[in-house]
């Protein structure tokens, strides 16, 4: 199926030049919200610079064909995928937020995303999206920032937002920490640059721990997962690479992983974002890929 986010592109309409609830130095509006940035920020492992790989890298690490070194012909999610892993980020990092529930704007994919804080993540792709984020004349919904950032605007005045070359430089940062290689292969009418997996434990870590998050760890309750394990499904299953995360198990097995896996997705989000402020971010995205 065409990835939800292809089939309506929205057209952006030039907008006004208000500056409304842009500044990151802003006191947050209500207590709620003091409370839920400090939830947010309560040891938060989230910011540490032990991240050994960020939520786009292990998107893009799953989505490879180990050999071969390049992602299926056929995938045409995982460009939008890996920008709402974009957000994703910056969220659990720190960096930005949804604005606070209103009257006006109850629903997720209502709420405009923040700038919380522009300090440099020392990431490339996510300081990159940080200054997009801070540029823009008024914010915008986190279904926008992907189509955006994935370039699918009708808009000449938004092209500036698209990021380019976004898989080759996740690999070429894979590369760096020693996980992908780098090689030529020549195929018929060209030659291609591909990135084979070199440091085959770390993709099959990342892969057991999926699997395990929905067969020996399961514990029937999102708010019970560890963030970053409940974001990485929402992105695998949005860029259409969960299928290569369980692909090793037996069929018994790949049958629960995956009915648990579709349960999770199906959950409201709405309802679930509501319940913790720290994933507001994760369920925005998935809600975002939802929407037809």
């Amino acid at each position: 199926p065409p990835c939800p986010l292809r089939r309506e592109m929205t057209t952006l309409t030039h907008r006004g030049r208000r500056a409304d609830g842009r500044s990151s130095d802003k006191k947050p509006d209500s207590e709620e919200e003091a409370a839920a940035d400090r939830e947010l920020n309560e040891d938060d492992p989230d910011d540490s610079k032990d991240i050994r790989l960020t939520l786009m890298e292990e998107v893009l690490l799953l989505g490879l064909k180990d050999k071969e070194g390049y992602t299926s012909f056929w995938n045409d999610c995982i460009s939008s995928g890996l920008r709402g892993g974009i957000l994703i980020e910056l969220a659990l990092r720190g960096r930005i937020r949804l604005e606070p529930l209103s009257l006006r704007k109850k629903r997720l994919l209502e709420r405009k995303v923040l700038l919380k804080s522009d300090a440099p993540t020392g990431d490339v792709l996510l300081d990159e999206t940080l200054r997009h984020i801070k540029a823009t004349e008024t914010p915008e919904t986190v279904q926008t920032w992907i189509e955006l950032l994935t370039g699918e605007t009708w808009n000449p005045f938004k092209l500036q937002y698209q990021l380019r070359n976004v898989r080759e430089r996740l690999a070429k940062a894979l590369v760096e920490k020693g996980i992908l290689t780098t090689e030529k292969q020549n195929f018929l009418l060209f030659d291609m640059t591909t990135h084979p997996v070199s440091n085959a434990s770390e993709k099959q870590r990342l892969v057991k721990k999926l699997q395990e998050s929905v067969l020996e760890r399961w514990v029937n309750d999102p708010q019970r997962m560890e963030r970053r394990t409940l974001a990485l499904l929402v992105l695998a299953h949005a860029s259409d690479v969960l299928e290569n995360v369980f692909a090793s198990l037996a069929d018994d097995k790949y049958d629960v992983a995956m009915n648990r896996t579709k349960d999770l997705l199906d959950m409201d989000p709405e309802v679930e974002a509501a319940k913790a402020k720290g994933t507001e971010m994760i369920w925005a995205v998935l809600a975002a890929f939802n929407k037809s």
